[in-house]
């Protein structure tokens, strides 16, 4: 499969979380050519604190060994914040695909720096799923970022 159609699987988790009332962000955990994970931000239908797309989508990926993280692909619909940078690094993933940076951008030049490839889709769909939630949604947006 191409990074078109892993980035495809986010966006279905992203339109999920949205359907549940929470904000569209979806995730997908990829090794060898195959989806181990799947979650989409889950921080307001379970009133969590963390439930970010990619926490969500490697803590469903479940318990995997240090080899299957370095040769796994992060797909995320919007360029990861620094909790899920964190955990992305942490565990030596080496190589995130985001489906858009346009109406937020993470610590990507850090992630960079400790030898992670970041590949930009700049996918429409991202940005307009992004885009419109933010415009109707603001005060449950700047919570999910922290502002």
């Amino acid at each position: 499969m191409s990074h078109t159609e892993f980035m495809k699987a986010a966006i279905e988790e992203a339109k999920k979380g949205l359907e549940e009332g929470g904000i569209p962000i979806g995730s997908v955990l990829v090794i060898d050519d195959k989806i181990v994970g799947r979650g989409h931000n889950r921080r307001m239908q379970n009133g969590s604190a963390i439930l970010h797309a990619e926490m969500d989508c490697i803590e469903n990926a479940g318990r995997l060994t240090a080899k299957d993280y370095q040769r796994a692909t992060l797909y995320s619909t919007l360029s990861p914040c620094d909790m899920c940078s964190g955990t992305a690094l942490l565990y030596k993933i080496p190589r995130v695909v985001i489906g858009e940076n346009i109406t937020f951008k993470g610590p990507e030049e850090y992630v960079q720096s400790r030898g992670v490839e970041i590949v930009h889709l700049n996918d429409d769909e991202c940005i307009s799923l992004m885009k419109n939630f933010i415009s109707s949604k603001p005060e449950l947006w700047n919570e999910d970022i922290g502002e």
